[in-house]
């Protein structure tokens, strides 16, 4: 097999660059880039040594640390197959996944939410470390084969494994060193404060082959994030729309002291205005992300110079190795500012679906096109309207709505705090258009109705709005649309019947 370029190659490139300055960061460790390129290659032959092969998949469950980086690294080098498990899910989620993905190990910090032939605790890693040859541990692998596989956020159903792969890999980081972080340095920073199993990991490559640090927070907090943000002089960071939200409500932020660069958000909608407050209370460094697992975290973005009153609703134009296309129904293009299925193509799209082929030929083209199921459009100037996804769009009286359409307008009121807008079933118009609330100051519900009705067409409005204490979310922060629906039929059916 010709030899590729191996993750493990950027890490010995980076450590023989830049040695012994600081690489990672958690509490009061910090690992330079030469001793993580020794600490995987170490591991990387002891868990070959433990009876595992190249190919075989590893689950991973670790919270944000030091130890589960250099397990996702020693891993590649390895040639085995990371199946990252977030540690905020429930023992029967992560259990479906560990079967589903016929892992055959389990590095964990002591949770075993499924069977494995070999189960390594966090406290076992530095005794194999050490025991472990010093020497490089590289297990050459075709770029097409798995390198990791990331799980889809299940909000619609069972949660699928994506394949992705060493070329997808390399193909994520060069995207994102050419438009969205083209000035990293030595000097740059990157704080993880979201889960590494998901977006925030996605920056840890980027960083390390331009010899910058990656500060790792073990929780989200607000206010423990801007004092981690300003002691480190972090450049970058990742969030969900919700954590964001939470920062602008529960810390204290002096804009001053911070050096971000770029505050980049995806994962989710955004709504307009929450953003406009971003903006203004921290400044003009919000990047936008969208992506998906199938397409991970590339597939346009939104830079800060961007950010303008008129394109805060846009995510953005599409990456420079990254195609974009709004198709029809017939699965044609459409003209400019039709609405249609977002595609895309590019180097670093998934394989396809771990043992679903059928998932894999809906959803991935032979031509290599990703079927994103994400409603939008493009304008004149190349930028994407997300309008929703197209298995949420409600129909109702024969017209389509869309869900975040109205969840916008319902964040334009100073006491909605998040909204979720679902479709439940109605016998005269076929669906009708409901909504769960959070709020942060009391309101009653005909204001809310009055501020829809002077905004939305009527076929647009809630009919149903209940206000609840929280939204059911996912580990990763995303609304859990099918739970919200589910709830409020039940509520109206209730209803209908007293």
């Amino acid at each position: 097999m010709t030899q590729h370029l191996q993750i493990g190659d950027l890490i010995t490139r980076a450590a023989r660059t830049f040695g012994a300055a600081p690489a990672l960061v958690h509490g009061d460790r910090t690992v330079s880039f030469a001793e993580f390129d020794r600490l995987t290659d170490r591991l990387g032959h002891a868990l070959l040594a433990r009876g595992l092969a190249p190919g075989d998949h590893v689950a991973v469950l670790v919270p944000n640390g030091i130890d589960g980086v250099v397990a996702y690294y020693a891993l590649a080098k390895a040639g085995l197959v990371r199946v990252p498990l977030n540690a905020r899910e429930t023992d029967v989620e992560l259990a479906y996944k560990m079967t589903d993905s016929a892992a055959r190990a389990l590095i964990t910090d002591g949770r075993i939410p499924a069977e494995a032939d070999i189960v390594i605790g966090t406290a076992e890693l530095d005794a194999m470390i050490a025991d472990a040859p010093d020497s490089p541990c590289r297990v050459a692998r075709d770029p097409e084969a798995p390198l990791r596989l990331a799980y889809t956020g299940g909000t619609t159903g069972k949660p699928k494994a994506v394949v992705l792969t060493t070329r997808s890999e390399l193909a994520e980081v060069a995207n994102f060193l050419v438009d969205l972080l083209p000035d990293l340095t030595p000097d740059s920073v990157m704080l993880h404060a979201a889960p590494i199993t998901h977006g925030s990991g996605a920056f840890f490559l980027p960083h390390l082959v331009k010899g910058a640090r990656n500060v790792i927070l073990p929780k989200f907090t607000p206010q423990a994030f801007v004092d981690a943000a300003v002691e480190h002089g972090a450049t970058a960071t990742f969030m969900v729309p919700t954590m964001i939200a939470m920062l602008l409500e529960d810390a204290v932020i002096d804009r001053d002291r911070l050096r971000l660069s770029r505050l980049c958000y995806g994962g989710a909608p955004i709504a307009p205005t929450l953003l406009a407050r971003g903006i203004e209370t921290i400044g003009p460094v919000f990047a936008q992300l969208y992506g998906q697992a199938e397409a991970p975290l590339a597939i346009t973005c939104l830079q800060p110079w961007e950010h303008t009153p008129e394109r805060l609703g846009s995510a953005g134009k599409p990456y420079t190795f990254v195609e974009v296309e709004i198709r029809g129904a017939d699965g044609a293009p459409v003209p400019v500012g039709a609405e249609g299925e977002v595609v895309t193509r590019g180097p670093h799209t998934m394989s396809g679906y771990w043992q679903r082929p059928e998932a894999t030929a809906e959803t991935l083209g032979a031509d290599g096109w990703l079927r994103t199921g994400d409603i939008g459009r493009l304008d004149a100037d190349g930028f994407l309207h997300l309008l929703d996804r197209r298995h949420d769009v409600i129909i109702s009286g024969g017209f389509n709505v869309y869900p975040r359409e109205v969840e916008d307008v319902l964040l334009t009121h100073p006491a909605v705090r998040e909204a979720a807008v679902v479709g439940v079933d109605d016998a005269r118009w076929g669906q009708r258009v409901a909504a769960a609330v959070v709020l942060r100051d009391r309101v009653d519900d005909q204001a809310l109705l009055d501020h829809c009705a002077e905004r939305l067409a009527g076929f647009k409005r809630p009919r149903l709005i209940e206000r609840w204490d929280e939204l059911p979310k996912s580990a990763v922060g995303k609304s859990l649309r099918r739970t919200v629906r589910e709830t409020l039929q039940k509520s109206l059916e209730v209803s209908d019947h007293a």
